[in-house]
């Protein structure tokens, strides 16, 4: 068999066995509910999203607020979202200024209220930018969500809902966490526009 259909069939098994996995973790699927109807709650009060993550975690940011800002699975009126990592103006500005590891947190100070909620991606838990933007969340009151991996990290004592995504490799995780970011917005888009 030719290593790509092996690598290929690797890579399948790993990510099912991970879906399968986190199917069976009950205190996660409660976590992620809690998140969801925290998510509808800030909608409901006039608030906004914001996504941050680093790599591929940025480009999940910037899909997931491009799937609430547009629509997923229903035509809908447009959900307010943003991800942190796209004005470069502003990350380079930051990231000389302060240091990178300020690049979020200077944003949730400057962009966000109470109002709104906070959504940071880290595979691995320990980015020192989502951890200092979780630090300014608390500061200002204002609820976060993780989507994490492995142990959850530092993040895991930071955040209030923490979702831990199984799986050893670092791609394993991203999907998950894809996974984890389109049900979100399905399950809001239901909320809030069932009728």
């Amino acid at each position: 068999m030719p290593i790509a259909t092996d690598t290929l069939k690797k890579n399948l098994i790993a990510s099912i066995e991970a879906k399968q996995s986190f199917l069976l973790q009950d205190n996660q699927l409660a976590v992620f509910d809690k998140a969801v109807q925290e998510v509808v709650d800030r909608y409901r009060r006039g608030g906004r999203l914001y996504i941050a993550g680093n790599g591929g975690s940025a480009a999940d940011a910037q899909h997931l607020a491009a799937e609430f800002v547009s629509k997923l699975a229903r035509d809908r009126a447009p959900l307010a979202a943003e991800a942190l990592t796209v004005d470069t103006s502003i990350l380079t500005a930051i990231g000389n200024d302060y240091g990178y590891e300020q690049v979020f947190s200077r944003q949730v100070a400057g962009k966000m209220t109470e109002k709104d909620i906070f959504l940071g991606i880290t595979t691995s838990g320990q980015s020192p930018n989502i951890l200092n933007a979780l630090d300014t969340c608390r500061q200002m009151a204002i609820p976060t969500i993780v989507f994490t991996g492995r142990d959850g990290g530092a993040a895991k004592a930071k955040t209030d809902y923490c979702i831990v995504a199984p799986g050893e490799m670092t791609s394993t995780i991203q999907e998950i966490h894809i996974v984890l970011a389109h049900s979100l917005c399905e399950c809001v888009e239901r909320a809030i526009f069932e009728n």
